[in-house]
C-alpha cells in the first residue's frame, strides 16, 4: 500500500481519530455507513503551505475535485478563485458564496444554456475553441452582457511523468498555441473582456523537476503568445499538476522547491508578461489528503485459501482506489482496520465492495489485523476523486454520508 497520510493518528482504545474524533462517533453521527469525513484543518494547512512556497502567486480551487457544499463553503473562503468544468460546478459555486468575478469556466463541451449563465453570472470562460468563443459573443450580444473570456491553451509540451496529460499533440482541450494569437485579436476585436491566458499541461505529478520545467514553459509561452497577439494578458492560469502519493514507493512532492523556482521565474519575467498577475488551480493537492473512506465489513470469507472482507461500500463511491479511474495497472491505495489503527498486520486479506463485479476491490493482498463483520475499514486519499468521480447510482446501492470535521469548520 501506499503512505498513509500525516495527521491521522489512534487514541489509546485503538479506534482511528479524524479531525480530533473518533471514526466510530463520526458514523454514529452521520447515522451510517459509508461514510466520506473531510478534515478542512488539513485544508488549511495546505493552504498555508501554498501561501508560503508561492507568495505573488494566486491560488484557485478546482472543485472537480471535491464539489462537497460545507467542504467548497469553507474552501472558497481562503482562496483567490474558483475553477469550474460545468454548469453544474457553476451553480454549486456560486451557492457557495463565490464572486463571479473570481470564477473561470474551463471544459470542451459547453452547452449554449452553460454559456449563457456564466456571461450572466460575470464568469470568466476559458475559451477551448474559436467556434465557442463565437458563441460567447452572439449570446452576449443577445442578453446584452458582455464576455468576460480568456483563450485555454493547448501548448506543445506537457508535464513530464504526469499521471494525466492535457497538453501536446492532437487533444479536445484547448486551442493550439499556433492559433492563440488571431484568437485573442478577434476577442479583443468583438469588444468582449479579455482576461488572458490558462494553459494547463497535465496532472498528478510528483516530480519537481518536472513542474518547474512546465512552469518555466509555459511562462514563456505566455509571452511569446502576447506578443504574437499584441495584448499583454491580465491572468495566467498556469495550471496545477501538484500531485499526491497514493501507492508504495511515491513521495509527496517538494512544493517548496516548485515555488521558490517559479517566484524567480516570475521576478526575471518577459517585459509583456510585467503587469500580468499568475494563477495555480488546485484540486486534489489541496484535498486529497484531507478525506478518509469509512466503510463497514459484512462478511469475511474464504476462498481457495485467500481471505475477502467484504464491505457495504465500494467502487460506487470509490472508483479511484478501486482502480478503475485511469490506472493502468491497479495499485492499492493506503487502507486500514479503523478500530485497530496501528495495530501490527496479522493476515494478507483482500477488501472488496458490495457490488456484482470483480471490478469491485479497495484493496487487494494487504497485510491487516485480523477483521470482520462490524469493523470499519478506512480508505485514505479520498478527499479527491472520490464520491464526485464515481458512479453512485451503480446497482442502486445505498448512497454515501459524507461529513466535515476540523478546528477550523465554518
Amino acid at each position: 500500500m501506499g503512505p498513509i497520510p500525516a495527521g491521522f493518528a489512534a487514541d489509546a482504545d485503538g479506534m482511528l481519530m479524524i479531525g480530533g474524533r473518533r471514526a466510530d462517533a463520526l458514523v454514529a453521527e452521520a447515522g451510517d455507513t459509508p461514510l466520506f469525513v473531510y478534515d478542512l484543518a488539513l485544508v488549511d494547512a495546505k493552504i498555508a503551505r501554498f501561501r508560503a512556497a508561492f507568495p505573488s502567486v494566486h491560488l484557485h480551487y478546482a472543485i472537480k475535485a471535491n464539489s462537497y457544499a460545507p467542504l467548497l463553503e469553507h474552501v472558497q473562503k481562503h482562496v483567490d478563485g474558483l475553477d469550474i468544468a460545468s454548469g453544474g460546478e457553476l451553480g454549486f459555486a456560486l451557492e457557495a458564496g463565490a464572486d463571479p468575478s473570481t470564477i473561470s469556466f474551463a471544459g470542451p463541451g459547453k452547452r449554449d444554456s452553460d454559456l449563457e449563465a456564466a456571461i450572466a453570472a460575470g464568469v470568466t470562460l476559458n475559451c477551448e475553441s474559436e467556434g465557442e468563443a463565437e458563441r460567447a459573443f452572439t449570446i452576449g450580444a443577445r442578453i446584452g452582457r458582455t464576455p468576460r473570456l480568456a483563450v485555454r491553451v493547448n501548448p506543445d509540451f506537457e508535464i513530464k511523468g504526469s499521471g494525466m496529460r492535457m497538453g501536446g499533440g492532437a487533444k479536445p482541450f484547448g486551442v493550439d498555441a499556433a492559433r492563440v494569437p488571431a484568437l485573442v485579436r478577434r476577442i479583443i476585436a468583438a469588444g468582449a473582456t479579455w482576461r488572458g491566458f490558462h494553459i494547463f499541461a497535465g496532472s498528478q505529478a510528483l516530480d519537481p523537476a518536472a513542474l518547474i520545467e512546465a512552469q518555466r514553459a509555459t511562462v514563456a509561452l505566455a509571452a511569446q503568445l502576447s506578443d504574437q497577439a499584441g495584448e499583454a494578458p491580465p491572468l495566467v492560469n498556469l495550471g496545477g499538476g501538484f500531485g499526491i502519493p497514493y501507492f508504495n514507493g511515491e513521495q509527496s512532492v517538494d512544493v517548496e522547491a516548485v515555488g521558490e523556482e517559479l517566484e524567480r521565474t516570475l521576478r526575471n519575467r518577459p517585459q509583456a508578461l510585467q503587469k500580468t498577475e499568475f494563477a495555480i488551480e488546485l484540486g486534489r493537492w489541496l484535498v486529497g489528503e484531507c478525506g478518509v473512506y469509512l466503510t463497514r465489513i459484512v462478511d469475511r470469507k474464504e476462498s481457495h485459501g485467500k481471505t475477502f472482507l467484504v464491505t457495504d461500500g465500494g467502487m460506487q463511491h470509490q472508483l479511484a482506489a478501486s482502480g478503475n479511474f485511469g490506472q493502468v495497472v491497479r495499485r492499492n491505495y493506503p487502507v486500514a482496520i479503523a478500530n485497530r489503527f496501528g495495530a501490527a498486520p496479522e493476515e494478507d486479506v483482500t477488501v472488496v465492495g458490495c457490488l456484482c463485479t470483480p471490478l469491485d476491490r479497495l484493496a487487494d493482498d494487504v497485510a491487516m489485523p485480523r477483521a470482520g463483520p462490524g469493523d470499519l475499514v478506512a480508505v485514505f486519499l479520498a478527499g479527491a476523486y472520490g464520491l464526485s468521480a464515481s458512479p453512485q447510482a451503480f446497482l442502486a446501492q445505498q448512497a454515501a454520508r459524507e461529513i466535515v470535521v476540523g478546528a477550523h469548520a465554518d
